[in-house]
């Protein structure tokens, strides 16, 4: 029997990042990439097109056993059209657009009875102001489609700030929106992430729930597990992104981000969904018996899912964005020397301030070497972003 072809749409870091985990599984990753230089472009097969061309995803999905995702950007009519042809999409359109349209999603929660924060869909100005009287502001708006870290949400505080909001409701139109997104500013002590991958025959295994730090709208540090989370509000968390793959028919991995709200409710509330890997996931890449990609694969192919057991007390992962230093691998020698117990990932990107391009994972043998972890991974992170001379000047200054 000839090994599977798993065709991946979208050549981001994340189709990349699956390469090595097909190489060794033995099936052939093929990867439609949106441009020559894009990510995936040096670790896999690719062809270069365009995702939003049906055509072109018809030519893309021929001779691949099964099709999965890199993003989940692909219009939901080429999908639809896709499956009708008998292309084997995993996951499907039926799922994929509770990802793809947040006020789907927010219903989605709410017909599952999982925690939500209180939410509307808004057309207009005045609607947007109705919900902020009531639910009391500030409230936080955001476009239904399209937006990610930290793009296409705007915080409005006051019914004189939603008045300046009429540029966002030029997007409600027959040819753009149907409504905007307006929710609750959450009060939350911290963001979480509980992850589960799922199966086509239906077998479901979740992920430690791990802690999740944002920067400016950007995942910068991940916690595996989450220190010091109460183990109720662990497993409601895991059974509730189970709920939500079952529910929604999830195939591959499904990452449910969450706000921790202690004494509200479960102990939390749904954020956002992403159906693919995530990089609130990238620390089971050395951190788990099965990292999230091998574990997507697994899924999407239908083979047993494997075991999701830390490898060690905790894993810290650690982005690193684009910063002063233009030449990254120049500066591996130091970061490696510095820091031999971390394991350093590239995204293969240009570097461009404030643009993800890599992440380092270190594990925790022991819980009270979490903060040795961490300093680890930060220290290593910095002197990539910034280059070995950067990172001891800065170092020097603090």
């Amino acid at each position: 029997m000839s090994f599977p072809v798993i065709g991946v749409i979208g050549g981001g870091q994340l189709a990349r990042m699956m390469a090595p985990a097909a190489t060794a599984l033995g099936v052939r990753l093929k990867v439609l990439a949106e441009g020559p230089d894009v990510s995936a472009t040096t670790a896999a097969p690719h062809t270069v097109g365009d995702y939003r061309d049906l055509q072109t995803l018809r030519d893309f999905a021929a001779g691949a056993d099964v099709v999965t995702f890199d993003h989940e950007h692909v219009p939901a009519e080429h999908l639809e059209a896709l499956l009708a042809d008998g292309v084997n999409l995993q996951p499907g359109p039926n799922a994929l657009q509770y990802a793809q349209d947040k006020l789907l999603m927010r219903a989605a929660c709410e017909r599952l009875g999982l925690p939500n924060p209180a939410w509307a869909a808004v057309s207009t100005v005045a609607e947007l102001i109705g919900f902020g009287e009531r639910q009391g502001w500030p409230v936080v708006l955001k476009t239904p489609r399209g937006g990610y870290d930290g793009k296409g949400v705007r915080v409005v505080r006051s019914a004189a700030e939603a008045e300046s909001c009429g540029d966002w409701f030029e997007l409600v139109s027959p040819t753009g929106f149907e409504a905007l997104l307006a929710e609750e500013m959450v009060g939350f002590s911290r963001e979480l992430s509980a992850q589960v991958a799922r199966s086509p025959s239906g077998q479901t295994v979740p992920y430690p729930v791990v802690e999740s730090v944002q920067t400016d709208g950007v995942c910068d540090v991940v916690t595996a597990p989450a220190p010091d989370l109460d183990t109720g509000i662990a497993r409601a968390a895991q059974d509730a992104a189970v709920a939500l793959a079952d529910g929604l028919g999830v195939t591959g991995m499904l990452a449910v981000e969450l706000f921790e709200t202690p004494g509200v409710g479960p102990g939390f509330m749904v954020n956002e969904l992403a159906m693919r890997p995530h990089n609130s996931g990238h620390w089971s890449m050395d951190g788990a018996v099965t990292g999230q990609f091998e574990q997507h694969l697994r899924a999407v192919l239908d083979l047993p899912l494997g075991s999701t057991e830390p490898r060690g007390a905790f894993t810290v992962m650690k982005n690193y964005l684009g910063g002063a230093n233009q030449d990254l691998y120049a500066a591996f020698p130091a970061a490696m020397a510095a820091h031999p117990e971390t394991k350093i990932h590239a995204y293969g990107k240009s570097v461009r301030p404030g643009r993800k391009i890599g992440h380092v994972n270190v594990t925790a043998a022991r819980p009270e070497d979490l903060g040795a972890a961490r300093r680890a991974a930060e220290g290593a992170a910095a002197i990539i972003s910034e280059g070995p001379a950067g990172h001891a000047g800065h170092q020097e200054q603090s």
